[in-house]
């Protein structure tokens, strides 16, 4: 069925239009400007908007408000549901929603990771209104999102920060257009599209798949006869299921007011994507974080499966969230915009500059916040960027700035004409080129008029790369006008500066494949780091860089960041844990009793052969019996070994060294064997049912 997307656009928003029409004009204009200008909001203005937002709600069908907001944890959403109900009087019951209700909530705060930012025994935990992200009805709940904090006011949840981060970079960047003579901006915005990919299977396979449903991914598993090698997946036609899925898909989202704009067949088989419109990064934490939930749920509906794992399954591409990511005036100027003459453009090119002294100083903690326990079995992988952090400028950004590194004056910098492209047919049209290439193995692409970030995990909350991008950027706009403020001959200093700037950090510029084996040897030339576990990045949280960052621009304190660092580490060693014991009960309970049945059949089967006719030629069941035997065997040694491992450690270094190999060991034959035991004796939906039975 089709959907006007014009006329359900936003209807379960409780938006500007709702806003215009429900509320007394002062209240309005007030609302407006708290939520571009920010400022206090007073429990007055409050009352008055809990009143008509409470009744909007009521008639969209909702009985409960919740204050919904993003613990630091992976891919959780966290909510509190609220009755409008009050105390009965006379017989009859009242709905209420007061100004504080709105303002603020105190969810239990004990159960959420802290990091030692609190004791087990104190619980209490702030929710608060964040204005500027409008409320919204869905499932028959009034959804307001929220900032959530802890009783001594640190941050426990990825927004936070990120509205600080808003913050800083707003106003560095403020205070840097104006050096160029910007003097109407009274503001600059990071801007993002987040491009998520998931999988798709069918329920029932899901719920077949223990190690699908405790751990997100697959943990044994053979390859399928045919995987992506044919690349007849990507762009490919949708099946009819999946269609429809993605159309319900798209018509909740629009509901909420979320600007999905794209959504194709990936390159795995099962492999999806969607993508919505540039939104403010603030704006953007909060769909997509809608966008995951309503995935899930949807596909729920459908008798699917959403699996946002970075690697559900080995041998076939993972899945990112291409991190799309711009600043901008809030008098339109696209600071990542080069313009027709880049060359020329002396604002773009210091904002280049302080880009690529910005992405080198924080790469270590670019890798670490982009990644999750997931993401490590992706990055590198041929598929995905390396875990080398690079800056990727195209063709004409790369020669001006190889120029400027080589000394080539000012005024004789090159820049290649874009121009179009032709294709020599008279009944097609002649296109506009874009300035550059994409680069698809670059974590830091240029890819035009902004910055694509591609090494965000799939499953993980957006917040956390866009607080670093955004702050990383404020404190080199802070440091280049500390440089060029009050200058005598402001051009001729910044010019002196970007050449000083991109010399001391030309080598994050990588132009090549990034999967090439040659660009690990020349990145260590470089003295670039290659983190390729995020055990080995997390340390970045609280390193001296960082510190002093966050700390001077009021992000983050160095009590949140440890505790960020001692979260992350937990949290690796806890889903590793998981995993692991998932694989000792797949093991103990369902492939080891499962190939032991297999084996007697085949015994079995010899006894019957030879009793029939005792010169029949059983070789072939010999050679099955021996080799499953032998597998079975090695099995339940690595299972023993898993076991033992798994009681002696408890820090993620130790669970990334030893836990990681005993898995490996234990998943080989265990793979092995799936390629000798029929279908009727295997426990479990294989690779090839799951990725193409949909």
């Amino acid at each position: 069925m089709s959907v006007n997307v014009a006329e359900v656009f936003g209807q379960d928003v409780f938006n500007e239009a709702v806003m215009k029409e429900r509320l007394p004009e002062v209240t309005y204009k007030q609302m407006l400007k708290l939520m571009d200008e920010g400022g206090e909001v007073t429990l007055e203005l409050a009352d008055i908007v809990a009143k008509a937002m409470k009744e909007w709600a009521i008639e969209k069908g909702a009985t409960h408000y919740t204050h919904i907001f993003q613990p630091y944890i992976v891919s959780i959403g966290a909510e509190k549901h609220d009755s409008f109900a009050d105390i009965p009087e006379g017989g009859k019951i009242e709905n209420s929603f007061s100004g504080k209700d709105l303002m603020m909530g105190e969810p239990d705060a004990s159960s959420f990771p802290s990091g030692g930012l609190r004791a087990t025994c104190a619980a209490r935990g702030y929710t608060a209104w964040d204005v500027a992200s409008p409320a919204y009805v869905k499932d028959g709940i009034l959804c307001i999102p929220t900032a959530f904090c802890s009783y001594t006011g640190d941050s426990l949840d990825t927004k936070t920060p990120l509205l600080k981060s808003c913050d800083a970079v707003s106003k560095a960047g403020v205070r840097f257009v104006r050096m160029f003579g910007n003097l109407d901006a009274k503001k600059v915005r990071s801007y993002v599209g987040p491009e998520q990919e998931y999988f798709i299977i069918n329920r029932e396979n899901y719920l077949r798949r223990p190690d699908l449903v405790y751990a997100g991914r697959t943990l044994f598993g053979a390859p399928a006869p045919k995987g992506q090698e044919m690349e007849d997946q990507y762009f490919g036609p949708l099946k009819t299921n999946i269609a429809e899925f993605m159309a319900d898909v798209d018509e909740q989202l629009w509901k909420l007011g979320i600007t999905v704009k794209t959504q194709h067949n990936e390159v795995a088989p099962g492999q999806h994507e969607i993508a919505p419109i540039f939104a403010p990064s603030d704006a953007a934490l909060d769909s997509n974080f809608l966008v995951m939930d309503v995935l899930k749920s949807t596909a729920t509906e459908h008798g699917l499966a959403c699996l946002l794992h970075e690697k559900p399954f080995a041998g076939v591409n993972g899945s990112g969230k291409h991190n799309n990511w711009s600043l901008g005036t809030d008098n339109g100027v696209n600071l990542f915009k080069p313009g027709k003459e880049p060359n020329k453009n002396l604002q773009f090119l210091l904002v280049l500059a302080c880009l690529m002294e910005a992405v080198k100083k924080h790469s270590l903690l670019l890798r670490a916040v982009a990644s999750n326990t997931g993401n490590d079995h992706r990055l590198g992988a041929n598929e995905a960027p390396p875990a080398i952090i690079s800056i990727y400028m195209g063709d004409q950004l790369g020669e001006i700035v190889d120029a400027i590194v080589a000394g080539v004056p000012f005024d004789e910098l090159p820049c290649s004409h874009v121009g179009v492209l032709d294709l020599g047919v008279s009944t097609l049209p002649v296109l506009p080129k874009d300035p550059t290439d994409r680069n698809r193995t670059s974590p830091f692409a240029f890819t035009g008029n902004r910055f694509e970030f591609r090494m965000v995990a799939s499953s993980v909350s957006i917040g956390d790369a866009n607080t670093v991008m955004n702050s990383m950027m404020a404190e080199a706009f802070n440091k280049a006008c500390d440089a060029l403020e009050g200058a005598e001959d402001f051009e001729k200093a910044t010019i002196d500066y970007i050449y000083k700037v991109m010399k001391e950090n030309k080598d994050i510029v990588f132009n090549g494949d990034g999967y090439s084996d040659e660009w690990v040897v020349e990145a260590e030339k470089r003295g670039l780091p290659n983190m390729k576990t995020i055990v080995d990045a997390i340390p970045a949280y609280t390193s001296p860089s960082t510190l002093e960052m966050f700390e001077k621009l009021g992000v983050m304190t160095e009590r949140e960041l440890t505790a960020r660092r001692e979260i992350k580490l937990e949290e690796y060693a806890g889903l590793i844990n998981i995993e692991a014991r998932t694989m000792i009960d797949m093991a103990s309970k369902l492939y080891i009793p499962a190939v032991i049945s297999f084996v007697n059949s085949v015994a079995s089967s010899m006894s019957t052969v030879k009793g029939a006719y005792a010169q029949a030629d059983t070789s072939a069941q010999q050679e099955i019996l021996v080799k499953a035997s032998s597998l079975l065997a090695e099995t339940q040694k690595a299972l023993d070994d898993l076991k033992e491992k798994v009681e002696q450690v408890s820090t993620a270094k130790e669970y990334h060294d030893i836990i990681l190999p005993a898995m490996a060991a234990l998943r080989a034959p265990v793979d092995e064997l799936e390629t000798i035991v029929d279908r009727e004796h295997w426990p479990v939906p294989t690779y090839g049912e799951m990725m193409f039975e949909v």
